[in-house]
């Protein structure tokens, strides 16, 4: 069974702070077409702070299964 269940880059486009210990970063849709970039796919995703990452920084994302 193969463990990779998606795999893709994308920018940030919002930082929330959640709270004292975490924040949230998020894409929420295809605002942008980029040459490598799947923005098809969005993402809400919680970080500890501390992170160093800010807007417009491109990510990449993995979800494997377990």
């Amino acid at each position: 069974m193969e463990k990779t269940v998606v795999d893709f880059t994308s920018r940030i486009e919002f930082i929330a702070s959640i709270d004292s210990a975490k924040d949230c970063l998020m894409n929420q849709g295809p605002h942008e077409r980029e040459e490598g970039a799947d923005t098809e796919l969005w993402f809400n995703i919680d970080i500890p702070k501390g992170h160093g990452l800010k807007k417009g920084d491109r990510i990449r994302i993995i979800v494997e299964r377990a």
